[in-house]
């Protein structure tokens, strides 16, 4: 078995892909395939060959050297010291090589300078050598301009605002065309002493703090005046005090007093005299309410019954003398039936009906006043299917509605 087989059987044991090796061993897939091909045309560099063979043997728990002694043999290739040797490297005659025939001032550089130019590493020609740059390299002229500009701006702004703040808080003192001809001069440390007496001026009588109390407060409001009552308060005549004294008296004490006394008198007796009589009855406020309509299946018929707002009250199938009574709605209710000659209404007791002769569909308006105004009373002593299911429900209890209406 080739080599290249027993390593691909090995990482499909594994359960391993060539991405996954490349991911866990960080060697590319294509060669990791070419190992296993024993292709050394995909390799870059056969340098590293002999490190991703062993390691690649050691991902799959083979023994890295034989398996790179069969790799050798199978891509023919020599191992390590099949490769050319770098041409920098110094061949080696004894145990120094060939140094020992070189003078030793050669092998020390004669300057810094000198060294540096000879490193190919330093050189002008590798753009990532490491090379020393001016403070100001990247500095450009323009951006003095952008500068000074700014600075200018913000020192602007700032002495506007300054110069601002200070205009606001300035204070002005406007001189007196006429300076004050007294001049008092107190000692601050003096204790203030209550003024008593108002100051005299000559020529002016100035009044004193009692008088000027006594403007705001009159002598009269010292002590409440109390005015003595010598009856209740129901004898006083608002006609004769205030400002209704000179208006004229009305009532029991005017001119029409006596009618007023007669007409009282009168209405005491009258009110006397109607206790003995029956109260009045009580008013009829509300309407009586509609007579209730009931359904009443002669045969089997499919009945459907809606309000007027669209809400469903009833929709199946009714049996040969079953009944459903209608609830009490202010507008009629939609009826719908599919054999028209089995279906008959009971109001007040009376059988009305059917809607329509034979098997029908039709769909009526029904209410306790269109159903007594539209159909004829039903026929109940002609021996038909309505007159045994009535006949059945009297010996039960009484026809449904009857027992509402009484």
């Amino acid at each position: 078995m080739r080599l290249g087989d027993e390593m691909r059987g090995e990482r499909a044991t594994l359960g391993k892909s060539l991405m996954d090796v490349q991911r866990e061993l960080r060697i590319k897939a294509s060669y990791i395939a070419a190992i296993e091909n024993a292709d050394l045309t995909a390799f870059d560099s056969q340098s590293f060959v002999a490190g991703y063979v062993r390691s690649y043997a050691r991902y799959l728990n083979m023994d890295p050297e034989i398996v790179f002694a069969r790799f050798c043999e199978e891509a023919g290739f020599g191992g390590i010291s099949a490769l050319k040797p770098m041409e920098s490297e110094l061949p080696r005659s004894g145990p120094l090589g060939s140094l020992g025939d070189v003078p030793r001032g050669a092998l020390a550089p004669k300057t810094k300078k000198a060294a540096i130019e000879s490193d190919p590493l330093l050189g002008s020609g590798n753009p990532f050598a490491n090379k020393a740059t001016p403070v100001f390299a990247g500095f450009e002229p323009g951006a003095l301009g952008s500068i000074a500009v700014l600075g200018l701006l913000v020192g602007g702004l700032g002495y506007g605002g300054w110069t601002l703040v200070q205009e606001i808080q300035r204070v002005q003192v406007a001189p007196v065309e006429q300076a004050p001809e007294l001049v008092a001069e107190l000692d601050p440390l003096a204790p203030a002493l209550p003024q008593t007496d108002a100051p005299e001026v000559a020529g002016v009588d100035i009044p004193t703090s009692e008088a000027l109390s006594r403007l705001y407060r009159p002598q009269a409001l010292d002590a409440p005046i109390l005015t003595a009552r010598d009856a209740p308060i129901s004898t006083i005549q608002p006609g004769t005090v205030g400002a209704l004294r000179t208006a004229q008296p009305a009532g029991l004490n005017g001119p029409d007093a006596q009618t007023l006394a007669a007409a009282v008198d009168v209405a005491v007796a009258d009110a006397l005299a109607g206790t003995e009589e029956a109260a009045p009855a009580t008013p009829q406020v509300l309407a009586s309410a509609p007579d209730a309509v009931v359904i009443v299946a002669a045969r089997r018929a499919w009945v459907r019954v809606r309000t007027a707002d669209g809400n469903e009250l009833l929709e199946r199938e009714l049996a040969p003398g079953e009944t459903f009574e209608i609830p009490a709605t202010e507008a009629p209710v939609s009826l719908r039936t599919g054999n028209t000659g089995a279906v008959y209404f009971s109001v007040a007791g009376q059988t009305y009906g059917p809607i329509a002769p034979g098997a029908q569909v039709a769909t009526r308006e029904i209410s306790s006043d269109l159903v007594t105004e539209t159909y004829a009373l039903a026929d109940l002593t002609d021996g038909s299917d309505i007159a045994r299911v009535v006949a059945e429900l009297t010996s039960e209890a009484a026809t449904p509605g009857q027992s509402d209406s009484q």
